[in-house]
């Protein structure tokens, strides 16, 4: 059997920019992909903290170490600049590898730079309580 899981996930960007008519897509600073373990056109979905809405579309890396955190397309819709987002990739997991699998977790100061990333506390805590 195989579980879904969450990967890694960039938590709590800002929104930098909302380019409407772009194709569609989320870009997002390339330093904060390659630390989520994300790559170009994966696909994600995104969870708006400031409106509640929840998409899935695909990253496309913006430059390295800018910030960029841009909403494309239909996506431009669903926030604005500003907001907050949590940004998650998943993968299928076999049953058995589940007690030793980790996401990873990139958090991000307010100027989208990471600050620190994690491989899921509470993640190890639930196993602990086995």
């Amino acid at each position: 059997m195989m579980r879904w899981m969450c990967k890694s996930k960039i938590h709590r960007v800002t929104v930098t920019e909302a380019n409407l008519a772009y194709e569609g897509s989320i870009t997002v600073d390339q330093a904060l992909l390659e630390a989520a373990n994300i790559v170009p056109y994966e696909m994600v979905q995104v969870y708006n903290v400031n409106n509640g809405s929840r998409f899935e579309t695909y990253a496309i890396p913006g430059p390295e170490k800018s910030g960029v955190v841009c909403l494309n397309g239909a996506a431009a819709r669903l926030g604005m600049v500003g907001d907050k987002l949590i940004v998650v990739s998943t993968s299928f997991v076999e049953e058995a590898d589940v007690p030793s699998f980790s996401p990873r977790v990139v958090f991000v100061d307010s100027q989208n730079r990471r600050s620190k990333s994690d491989a899921g506390p509470a993640v190890k805590s639930h196993r602990s309580k086995k």
